[in-house]
């Protein structure tokens, strides 16, 4: 194929840029495989945030019962009356609980989605209005607990509840105290609500119950709107029974409400002894409230309930139910969700420095944090028959781009492989690849088409794993050249927040991104590595347009403004509007409007996205002012105070300088150093500040949103002492935190990373062995790595320069004159 010919020049070119001889090594794996994992697991890692006790700034992260990627998170949905404390995942550590149910996201910001398919259990229903979960909410006596697979939580009232997962089934179980009867609730209309509501709010729209004629069963659907991607509904398939025959039930319906408020409208359920009942024709999106509730006897000290999930039909839903759970043993599908953990996911890195259980600890989490999704809900697609993977909850590529898809490429190809796969299926019946998607349905796009440089990442890297790249090409030139629909959403009416480049009309007239449309600074520079995506792939399969994306990757340099000064540095990226003229009153440390979707920039300071050109670093540091003056201004990077005090770093901002750990924009900031003449011992000295100042093994372990795990595995590349440049087959050294670690990057292939002299104190490197030959350079090429081999570090307490070889790459350089 042309794409391996492509990869395989690409593999020489480095070569000849500095790579040297090398010896390749298939390593062996060197880890104890009865290690079991799973115990170093938190999952409540990155559930609090900044107020102890409370999720306020948290990581938002889903510590409930799961697989990898699984379809079933299956957890706690509680309260919340803060408006500003949100509860993305369900989980709020000081809320009151209104129910258990069967879907989630992890590490999300935005509008919630899901929480939808519940149970409730109940001790009474005096005073209790099923339509009003504020009349039957419970407080929790302490703490919940949680390991991989399983999750508790007890009620001040008695009640135990115990919670297991399959990926398409959960399984409950319900300790009751000695009282006369015990109830469960179902309310088909509960679901995750928006704080304060706004445009991304969610809704119920409606639902379908039938109870068998024991009441031992029941099955149904319900259909939800709104919510992240502004979805204009998804309808989840539900079959669920119960190991005791009731005493007695009934089915319900009401008028519709939010579930938090129907008080304001005195709105109050009629039971009935109908087996079925729904809120309406499938079609109509405000159809009643409905739901039911069994009763059980005194006797019945101990419930269990097991439902199935589908997004296809009820018979696939009944299906999951029975092939995943064919008992009642919530041990037995506990210690079966463990093993699949630890088989698929945590073995994939191990080591056998066992010694710092706090790093351990954040290490293992943080592998779990960044598979739990996108969800895989292949053969599930509700819209189109596929034999492709069928992936939904990305969210967002812009978060994941950077180094969280190239962990997954790495250690788990064939999963990567298949979230590329379902992107390029979208495209096939929808015109464009999501950036954001959840419920099926693509929505709010941060910056550029972002999917575009998951899949250059994965072409140049040689990732095949059934992946078609003339499709794939297609898709992405899709985003380059088709402008999607104005999408006039709330948030960003300037343009499609749904998917693709909405600004791409300035793209291809102008050259950059004006005000005339929001983010105007992050978006261009957004766009120019979207194109470098185009460009990377092109080189491959189309060479005749390899130079036109090229070029339009350099077009990052039209809204370079050279004489913009900013705490005594000069040259910033800067708003450029379409006839030339530049805003007078613009400061690189503010990006206004609260660094949000109408800002000049998203979720970052200009500051900040004024070092994000990976390809180009060769261009930027000579517009910075050479390497002595690029050292200076990273090292202003992390000054504490310097950050702007109108809207500090920008939505998730963390700590006072102007690199922000808590924001993706800023990801690679520490680590380029290494692009500067033996300077690679600041990238060790800031990547290690950055982790033991902002990360940590307790509740409030992350900093900000975890956003599905690219907060973590960001964390997780600085101790494995590596970094990658995305779109490039390049990986920036740093410095291990273990002192063996044996990572799995193929079929029976290992690459072996050793820490000599690795202490507390002792972290530079000194010397660096790749697959037994010294190594100079502060960077190595993926072809090294893909096949195993070793990393041998020499560590020490103090600076080395021994980087004294070629620097990484720049492969996008161009001198061109796009200057204003």
């Amino acid at each position: 194929m042309r794409g391996r010919e492509r990869s395989s020049q690409a593999g020489a070119a480095a070569k000849a840029e500095g790579l040297g001889a090398f010896r390749l090594v298939t390593a062996q794996n060197s880890t104890n495989t009865s290690v079991d994992w799973s115990q170093y697991v938190q999952p409540f890692l990155g559930t609090e945030g900044t107020v102890p006790g409370t999720a306020f700034n948290g990581g938002n992260c889903f510590p409930g019962a799961v697989l990898p990627f699984g379809s079933v998170k299956l957890g706690p949905d509680t309260t919340s009356f803060n408006t500003s404390i949100g509860q993305n995942a369900g989980y709020t550590p000081d809320g009151n609980v209104t129910g258990f149910s069967m879907t989630h996201v992890s590490g999300t910001g935005g509008g919630p989605v899901y929480g939808v398919v519940s149970q409730m259990p109940l001790v009474s229903l005096d005073g209790v209005n099923v339509l009003d979960n504020l009349t039957y909410m419970e407080p929790r006596q302490g703490n919940d607990t949680a390991t991989v697979g399983y999750y508790k939580s007890i009620f001040q009232n008695g009640i135990t509840t115990e919670l297991s997962a399959t990926s398409n089934a959960g399984i409950f179980q319900y300790t009751m105290p000695g009282v006369a009867s015990s109830h469960i609730l179902v309310d088909l209309s509960h679901y995750l609500p928006s704080n304060g509501g706004g445009y991304q709010s969610q809704f119920y729209a409606n639902g379908k119950i039938t109870v068998s004629d024991s009441g031992q069963q029941y099955q149904g659907w319900g259909i939800y709107k709104g919510a992240f991607s502004e979805i204009p509904a998804y309808q989840i398939y539900y079959c669920a029974e119960f190991d005791t025959e009731p005493m007695l039930w009934q089915t319900f319906s009401g008028i519709y409400t939010d579930p938090y408020w129907p008080a304001d409208l005195n709105a109050e359920p009629t039971f009935s002894n109908s087996s079925t009942i729904n809120g309406g024709p499938q079609s109509y999106l405000f159809g009643d409230r409905v739901g039911a509730v069994f009763s059980f006897a005194s006797n019945a000290s101990t419930i269990r309930s097991k439902i199935g999930i589908s997004w296809k039909s009820v018979e696939m839903a009944c299906q999951f139910k029975g092939q995943e759970i064919p008992n009642w043993n919530l041990t037995e599908v506990a210690q079966a969700a463990k093993n699949s953990w630890n088989q698929d996911i945590l073995s994939t890195i191990t080591t056998t420095d066992l010694s710092n259980t706090t790093r351990l600890e954040m290490f293992y989490t943080g592998l779990y944090h960044t598979t739990l999704m996108p969800t895989d809900k292949s053969g599930q697609n509700p819209h189109w028959q596929t034999d492709e993977p069928t992936y939904d909850d990305y969210y967002t590529f812009w978060d994941t781009f950077r180094c969280t898809n190239s962990l997954l490429l790495l250690i788990l190809p064939a999963r990567a492989a298949g979230i590329i796969r379902s992107a390029i299926d979208i495209w096939r019946h929808e015109v464009f690849m999501p950036d954001g998607r959840s419920g099926f349905y693509n929505g709010q796009v941060q910056g550029g088409s972002n999917a575009d440089n998951v899949l250059a990442d994965a072409y140049i890297k040689n990732l095949d794993y059934g992946i078609n790249w003339t499709a794939g090409y297609q898709a992405m030139l899709t985003d380059a050249e088709l402008t999607p629909y104005n999408t006039w959403d709330a948030g960003d009416p300037t343009s499609s927040v749904k998917e693709g480049r909405g600004a791409l009309p300035d793209w291809l007239s102008l050259g950059w991104i004006s005000p005339d449309y929001s983010r105007s600074v992050s978006r261009t520079v957004e766009y120019a590595l979207n194109d470098f995506s185009v460009a990377q792939v092109a080189a491959g399969l189309d060479p005749t347009s390899y130079q036109k994306y090229l070029n339009r990757s350099a077009n990052w340099q039209y809204i370079w403004q050279h004489n913009l000064t900013s705490y005594n540095f000069t040259g910033f990226l800067a708003p450029l509007y379409s006839n030339g003229t530049r805003d007078p009153n613009f400061q690189p440390g503010v990006c206004g409007e609260g660094c949000e979707a109408t800002s000049y920039t998203y979720e970052a300071l200009p500051w900040e996205y004024s070092w994000t050109v990976p390809f180009d670093m060769q261009t930027l540091i000579s517009f910075m002012g050479g390497a002595n003056t690029t050292e200076s201004r990273l090292d202003a990077m992390f000054i504490p105070g310097l950050g702007s005090a109108v809207g500090v770093n920008g939505g998730n901002g963390v700590g006072t300088t102007l690199y922000n750990p808590g924001n993706e924009p800023s990801f690679s900031t520490p680590l380029l150093y290494n692009y500067l003449p033996q300077r690679q011992y600041k990238t060790v000295l800031r990547t290690r500040q950055t982790v033991n100042q902002y990360y940590n093994n307790g509740r409030s372990g992350l900093p900000g949103n975890s956003d599905s795990g690219a907060i973590d595995s960001w964390m997780m590349w600085q101790m494995l002492g590596l970094y990658p440049v995305v779109t490039q087959p390049v990986y920036l050294i740093g410095s291990p935190w273990f002192s063996n670690i044996s990572m799995h990057v193929g079929s029976e292939k290992y690459l072996v990373i050793s820490a000599e002299n690795l202490s507390d104190d002792s972290y530079y490197v000194q010397s660096l062995k790749v697959n037994g030959q010294g190594w100079n350079q502060s960077w190595i090429h993926h072809d090294i790595i893909k096949n195993g081999g070793t990393l041998e570090f020499v560590l020490g307490s103090a600076p080395a320069m021994w980087d004294i070889g070629t620097l990484p790459p720049s492969p996008g350089h161009i001198v061109a004159n796009k200057t204003f």
